[in-house]
C-alpha cells in the first residue's frame, strides 16, 4: 500500500459539484497508454479498462473508463446492511472525505487507500445499458436498489460522465424501487427526473452531511459541496415535493461533538427541512483508519493521543463514548423535531413478486434505517 507518508491529495475546491465536461475526447484530454503484456501495472486487473484519461478541469484526477459486465451487486448475506442491493458507477471518490470508510476498497485494485482513493477514479462508461439488461431478466425480483452506499453517485466526475440519469431511468422504467445517499450537489440537475421516478416506484433521497463549519469541512472533506451548498440542497429537494433524509455521520471526536456543534447541525438542518436524521460516532475501520489519523496528525496533532486512547486499536470508540454520544444526540434530535432517523431505505409496496410484498409488509418500526 502506498499511503503512508504520501501528501494528502489537493482536489478541487469546495462549492458545487459542477463538472460538466463531455466525456468524448477532447484536445485537452490526455489518454494513457495501456498496459501491456507482462506488465506490473497496478491497474491490470482492472477488468474491461478501456482507456485511462487525464484532463485540466480535473486536475490530479485520472479516469479509468471500464466497460462493465454487470452493475447489479448483490450484497454479502452476512451483512447488517438494510438492501440487498447496490449500484456503484464509479469506484474512488474526489470528495477527498479523510474519514470514507469506503477507502479500503481500492486495495482491491492494488491501488492506496489514501491519495489514490481520491484521484485515481474508475468509471463505468456503460453502466446505464449494463442496468436496464439486468432490470429486464425475468429472474428480477424488483429489490430496493442503493446508491452511494460505496462512494458517491454524484461527485464532480458525474457532471462528465453522466451516468445517473440513465441509471435512474433504468431503475424507474423497471419499476425497482431505489435510494440515493450522496453529498454532491449535481443531484440538483436530476430533480425533475427523479419526481417522475417517484410517480413509478418508490424512491429515497439521503443527503450525506455531518457538520456545518466550512472551515472544518475545507480540511475534513476538501473535494465536496460546501455545508451550505448541502443544505439548499435539501431545501431544493423539499420543494420539489420528495422526501430528504440526512446521514449525519460521521460525528467526529473532539471536533464536531460539543453541544455548539450539535445543535448547530441540527437547527441547520431543521430548517433545510430534512425529514429524517440518523447521527452517529466516526468508524475508523483499515484504510480509513490510517489516513484519518495522518489527517490529525497533520492537522490537530494535540488529539491524536486522544484519539489513541479512544479508540485503542481498533474500529470503534470506546462504548461509553458511544453511549454518551447517543444521548447527546438524542437530546438535539428532539430539541429540533426530528423523532425518526434517517427512513429512505424502505421496501416499496409492489404487487409484481411475493417477495416484495412481503418486506412490504415489514412493521414500521422495523422499517430500515441507514
Amino acid at each position: 500500500m502506498r499511503w503512508q507518508g504520501q501528501e494528502l491529495n489537493a482536489p478541487p475546491a469546495q462549492g458545487d459539484d459542477s463538472g460538466t465536461e463531455p466525456a468524448g475526447p477532447a484536445a485537452s484530454e490526455s489518454v494513457l497508454p495501456l498496459p501491456g503484456p507482462g506488465t506490473t501495472d497496478p491497474l491490470l486487473p482492472l477488468q474491461g479498462l478501456v482507456r485511462s484519461v487525464r484532463t485540466p478541469d480535473f486536475a490530479g484526477v485520472t479516469f479509468h473508463e471500464v466497460v462493465a459486465k454487470s452493475v447489479l451487486n448483490k450484497v454479502g448475506g452476512g451483512s447488517n446492511m438494510p438492501f440487498e442491493w447496490t449500484v456503484n458507477p464509479y469506484r474512488g471518490c474526489s470528495h477527498a472525505c479523510v474519514y470514507c470508510f469506503a477507502r479500503k476498497t481500492h486495495t482491491y485494485l492494488d491501488l492506496d487507500s489514501g491519495a489514490d482513493f481520491d484521484s485515481q477514479l474508475v468509471v463505468k462508461v456503460n453502466a446505464a445499458e449494463v442496468l436496464r439488461r439486468e432490470l429486464s431478466r425475468p429472474s428480477w425480483q424488483h429489490h430496493h436498489v442503493a446508491m452511494g452506499t460505496n462512494t458517491d453517485p454524484y461527485q464532480r466526475a458525474e457532471g462528465r460522465y453522466k451516468l445517473m440519469p440513465g441509471i435512474i431511468r433504468a431503475l424507474a422504467d423497471s419499476g425497482t424501487p431505489f435510494s440515493i445517499l450522496t453529498k454532491g450537489t449535481l443531484l440538483a440537475r436530476d430533480i425533475p427526473l427523479l419526481k417522475e421516478a417517484s410517480a413509478q416506484t418508490e424512491i429515497g433521497m439521503g443527503i450525506s452531511l455531518a457538520l456545518v463549519d466550512p472551515e472544518l469541512a475545507k480540511v475534513a472533506e476538501p473535494g465536496t459541496p460546501t455545508p451550505r451548498a448541502r443544505l439548499e440542497l435539501i431545501s431544493r429537494l423539499r420543494d420539489a415535493g420528495l422526501p430528504c433524509s440526512v446521514m449525519a455521520m460521521p460525528i467526529l471526536p473532539w471536533l464536531t461533538d460539543g453541544d455548539e456543534s450539535l445543535d448547530a447541525l441540527f437547527s441547520a438542518l431543521a430548517a433545510a427541512g430534512a425529514t429524517g436524521v440518523t447521527a452517529g460516532a466516526l468508524h475508523l475501520r483499515p484504510g480509513a483508519r490510517e489516513w484519518y489519523l495522518q489527517f490529525l496528525a497533520r492537522h490537530y496533532p494535540e488529539l491524536s493521543g486522544k484519539y489513541a486512547d479512544l479508540y485503542g486499536k481498533g474500529t470503534y470508540a470506546s462504548k461509553e463514548y458511544r453511549d454518551w454520544l447517543a444521548g447527546r444526540i438524542r437530546f438535539f434530535k428532539a430539541k429540533y423535531g426530528f423523532t425518526g432517523g434517517a427512513r429512505f431505505l424502505r421496501p416499496a409496496v409492489s404487487s409484481k413478486t411475493p417477495a416484495a410484498q412481503a418486506a412490504a409488509a415489514v412493521p414500521a418500526s422495523q422499517d430500515a434505517l441507514f
